[in-house]
């Protein structure tokens, strides 16, 4: 039912009797059930929802995955379990849903965070794109999302007990105060308004055939199909001035800077609108790796000196291999990965010389992955950005629903930063998404398209821009003791209620 409620099938509403559910069995459980039917839940969430693994990679590393990740999921469970039935909140134990909400973004945080940066796909909030409580990033963040969406499962999850045990009352008020509680964040106040102007953007989808899944051996015809698509784009509204052009990651594998072919083709389609082209591409000047790496090429055929990202959080096992010896004796796939990316130090921002402005305008340039993680966004935007261009190349999942997962995040990051946010995708899903994380246009899977979009720029910050890491510390270390509890805990007399 989990799974039901993240795209493609999108039935958000289904992951609170999916989270009741689980409550429910972990309900005053011996320790060791309530970890193995966590573990079991997120086993049957997580291979599903990260079929695209399987796609990329293979079965080893797609199962490897999905039983690492669904570990965080068992220790909510069996601290749930204990927790419960001991009885550790003693005369507190109407919070009890309180608390097992607290741990689940508890294990949230840790797993997006732990082993090897951790890998934060199918957080709860990430299925709330389209419902009332998606509004909620805008306070708090992803974290305080998926808290929501905890909380209502478990207080349903009670009404479901209280009605076993025929106290109706509580039973009928249980649904009620949930859906009371899911449409409060309808009165938070999004703000889509331009505050510092409005930037008219082209962007390409250049798209790859056979599915894409061999894109990385297709370099230069990657880099031709989105030149081919922003001159079409171009040649079709011959009259509209453009700002900036976006392309999305790996549109120009090979570094342009370095290869003289791959340099006129930029050029070629910075030329088409005459305006900087922001584009992906790999930097391979280090001696012991490459960077993964989103840079401004001006029209002249030269970069823009200093507007220059590359990608702070690079994906363990896909763009980089930790303990390559060992992972090797599972899957040979990881020498796939002959050069490791190197993880950048800069923040996610490039200022871009706009004309029709007569200034710089701050973009924040999160690439792939990137979108998944809090902070990135989070800094972008402390760091000044105005939008935000979420380039990301999804050619090797083929045809998965990785690129609307990503989409959905996407969503939430516009919601949450206050800024109008663009996924600009190899092959798609690429999308132009409002500041209220409303989905302006769309581009379809495997498709080649581009379009214009003129989207508001924006300077102030949300709360959850603002104050989002030290509240996403503070439900961690509610977690942790929470948890310290449930571990030293001796028998509040409850024990086999």
């Amino acid at each position: 039912m989990l799974f039901l409620a993240f795209p493609d099938v999108g039935w958000w509403a289904v992951a609170l009797p999916a989270i009741s559910m689980l409550y429910v069995a972990l309900r005053d459980a011996p320790t060791r059930v309530g970890f193995g039917a966590g573990w079991l839940f997120g086993m049957a969430f997580l291979l599903p929802h990260l079929w695209w693994a399987y796609v990329a990679v293979g079965w080893i590393p797609w199962v490897a995955l999905s039983a690492a990740e669904s570990v965080a999921i068992g220790l909510v469970g069996a601290l749930t379990a204990r927790m419960t039935r001991l009885g550790t909140l003693g005369r507190l134990v109407w919070l009890e849903p309180v608390a097992f909400a607290l741990l689940w973004v508890g294990s949230e945080q840790l797993r997006s965070a732990w082993p090897f940066g951790g890998f934060p796909w199918g957080r709860l909030a990430f299925s709330m794109a389209d419902a009332p409580l998606a509004r909620a990033a805008w306070l708090g963040g992803v974290p305080l999302v998926s808290l929501l969406v905890a909380l209502l499962g478990a207080i349903l999850a009670v009404g479901f007990l209280a009605l076993g045990e025929r106290r109706i009352v509580q039973g009928l008020a249980a649904p009620v105060a949930v859906i009371a509680l899911g449409l409060l964040p309808l009165w938070l106040p999004l703000d889509g308004r331009a505050e510092s102007g409005d930037l008219t953007v082209a962007w390409a989808q250049g798209n790859l055939a056979n599915k894409g899944l061999d894109s990385f051996a297709r370099a230069r015809e990657v880099t031709d199909n989105h030149r081919d698509a922003t001159l079409t784009l171009a040649q079709e509204y011959p009259n509209v001035a453009v700002d900036l052009i976006i392309w999305p990651e790996n549109a120009s594998d090979i570094d342009p800077r370095t290869d003289a072919e791959t340099a006129a083709a930029v050029t070629q389609a910075a030329q088409a609108f005459d305006v900087p082209l922001l584009f992906g591409t790999n930097d391979y000047s280090p001696d012991n790796g490459r960077y993964n790496t989103s840079l401004v090429w001006l029209p002249s055929g030269v970069p823009l000196e200093g507007a220059e990202y590359r990608k702070q959080q690079p994906a363990a096992f896909a763009e980089y291999i930790p303990i390559r010896s060992i992972a090797r004796r599972f899957s040979s796939d990881v020498d796939r990965v002959s050069v490791d990316v190197l993880p950048g130090e800069w923040p996610a921002r490039i200022d871009v010389p706009i004309a029709s402005l007569e200034r710089n305008v701050t973009v924040g340039p999160i690439i792939c992955f990137e979108v998944a993680y809090d902070w990135v966004p989070r800094q972008a935007v402390r760091e000044g950005a105005e939008f935000l261009a979420v380039q990301t190349n999804n050619a090797t999942f083929g045809a998965t629903a990785e690129s609307t997962q990503q989409l959905a995040m996407s969503r939430l990051r516009a919601m949450e930063t206050g800024r109008a946010t663009l996924q600009i995708s190899t092959v798609g899903v690429s999308a132009v998404i409002s500041p209220t994380g409303r989905v302006v246009d769309r581009a379809e899977l495997f498709t080649r398209d581009a379009g214009i979009a003129t989207v508001p720029l924006r300077t102030t910050l949300t709360p959850a821009s603002r104050w989002g890491g030290p509240m996403a510390l503070g439900l961690e270390l509610l977690a942790a003791l929470l948890a310290l509890g449930a571990v030293f805990a001796r028998n509040g007399g409850r024990d086999g209620r």
